[in-house]
């Protein structure tokens, strides 16, 4: 009985404390949350004191699993690459509670591998010094032969050497990228190559992307790349990569790979004289400009498919995955995930072509892991596998490393799903119908512009930023498409999206209000 009273009790106090609210401070309390629609499940951290312990098993003592791979194999196993040399299987993954993982080391001795795929029935990752095929000749779960699949790029011994992939492509050809070597001291110097032209100084076709094709050529193919750590395809088999901010960098970015192109960062073309080179010697470097100005004054220098404005939309972005489940991650089929680092989070890309070029928008996605994002991996069930390591920098979260989970609850969020460039503005594609008052509203959004400094310094303010008249607002018959008319778009910058006034046709708010263009080129008609 006493129990009872207490309980009507506080039903009153919370009833009398929601009615001192204000509308906005009682929508904001209800407002829905990223966790409402994908969760997150652990399978195994470093935090073995975590409070979620009690359905969760932790990996070995001596396991420390750095995820630095990760290649699902089959309906309960996933191929885990960590980042001091080993590839291990774990078995059960799909449990939830994940309480029944198991854990075998197939691979060992490997130099820091940042990769890890499925190809052809065995599994292939990227070493400091080679491409490597992972082989069990005799099916009993542990490899007995490492494979060179290839070689043949510089290794100074410079701390930042890092290589990563593969990914392949429809033609078949196995990408990879590799990193810059910052800071090269005289004794890592010796072992690399100079373009007096430029005075820049790496590794053989450090910062560049190459293939390995069918037949098992090792071929460059394009160059720029700072710290090239994502690489993943979309469902048509275009390969792309993410870099990271830096010199030379403004912010994040996503770049498709292709034949002869010049990304951002000159250091690379230290190997441009090389047999193989795909770009021809450059004699100068625009330095100090703004990029629209850069790409004028270098015609090989091409801008990223999709800026990834700093803090806004991470700090230091890495692995791509695209969404293949066909629906059974929720309504963004077709679109890109690119991991985030520092912010221990997800971001979603959607991409559309204008001209045979690639460009288009980023959103927020899914923050709140428990460290580093490094790789990500659709699993069979549509699910996606997140690998956690924040060795030698600084993240969100508790953990230093380790392996989670992140599943579609079945609820479909409210959210701009794609964001198409017009030759007067941009069209919107919800996830849901919008509520036709609120969406019709020109007031409902605000729409800035900006751009980015190229120069030789540490990353870049955005620059000119202006902001855009609305003209009107036009909601489709369905409810699912909102039509912005604006004035002066301006090609080559980032154009950023506030759509906070919009409701759905039930009163629900944009789960992410924010929305950021990336565009490169304004079409010529309507599509």
């Amino acid at each position: 009985m006493v129990k009872r009273i207490e309980l009507r009790l506080i039903g009153s106090l919370l009833c009398v404390l929601m009615a001192s609210m204000s509308p906005s401070a009682r929508a904001e309390s209800t407002r829905p949350q990223e966790s409402d629609y994908y969760r997150i499940v652990t399978i195994t951290t470093s935090q073995a004191s975590d409070s979620r312990a009690k359905n969760w098993k932790p990996a070995p003592d001596s396991l420390a699993l750095e995820a630095s791979g990760l290649a699902a194999l089959d309906d309960s196993r996933l191929a885990v690459a960590i980042r001091k040399g080993e590839v291990w299987i774990l078995s059960n993954v799909y449990d939830d509670p994940p309480s029944k993982v198991t854990y075998h080391r197939f691979a060992s001795g490997l130099h820091e591998p940042l990769g890890l795929l499925l190809h052809q029935g065995s599994l292939l990752t990227m070493q400091r010094t080679e491409m490597t095929r992972l082989i069990d000749n005799d099916h009993d779960n542990t490899c007995d032969e490492y494979q060179t699949v290839a070689t043949g790029w510089g290794v100074t011994g410079n701390y930042h050497e890092y290589a990563f992939g593969p990914e392949v492509d429809r033609t078949g050809n196995l990408w990879m990228t590799l990193n810059l070597g910052l800071g090269l001291k005289n004794d890592q110097k010796s072992l690399a190559i100079t373009n007096s032209k430029l005075n820049v100084t790496q590794g053989l076709w450090r910062g560049w992307g190459m293939v390995v094709t069918p037949d098992g050529d090792l071929k460059p193919m394009c160059a720029g790349m700072r710290s090239p750590s994502g690489l993943g395809a979309n469902l048509e088999g275009d390969v792309f990569y993410t870099d990271q901010q830096g010199n030379w960098v403004a912010t994040n970015s996503l770049h498709q790979l292709r034949s002869g192109a010049f990304f951002h960062h000159p250091d690379s073309l230290a190997s441009v004289e090389q047999p193989g080179s795909t770009i021809k010697p450059i004699d100068e470097i625009p330095d100090g400009v703004t990029f629209p100005e850069a790409t004028k004054k270098l015609s090989i220098l091409k801008p990223p498919a999709v800026w990834l404005p700093y803090k806004k939309v991470g700090q230091s972005a890495t692995d791509i995955m695209v969404d293949g489940s066909d629906g059974k991650f929720g309504p963004f089929s077709g679109q890109l995930f690119v991991g985030e680092f520092t912010q221990s989070s997800i971001n979603r890309v959607f991409l559309e072509k204008i001209d045979g070029e690639y460009q288009g928008a980023c959103f927020p996605f899914r923050e709140g892991f428990a460290s580093a994002v490094l790789r990500l991996e659709q699993g069979n069930d549509g699910s996606v596998f997140v690998g956690l390591s924040n060795r030698g920098w600084s993240s969100l979260g508790p953990a230093s490393y380790g392996l989670q989970r992140l599943v579609w609850t079945q609820k479909i969020p409210f959210e701009i799903k794609e964001m198409r460039a017009q030759p007067d503005g941009f069209e919107l594609v919800f996830t849901k119908p919008v509520q036709h008052d609120s969406a019709s509203k020109i007031g409902s959004f605000h729409l800035t512009s900006h751009t980015y400094r190229y120069h030789s310094q540490y990353g870049s303010d955005e620059l000119q930023e202006q902001s855009h008249t609305i003209k009107s607002a036009e909601v489709s018959e369905d409810g699912l498409r909102v039509r912005l008319r604006i004035e002066s778009l301006r090609e080559l910058f980032v154009h950023s999206l506030n759509a906070s006034g919009v409701r759905s046709a039930d009163g629900e708010p944009l789960l992410h209000t924010n929305a950021y263009y990336t565009l490169n080129k304004i079409p010529a008609s309507d599509r």
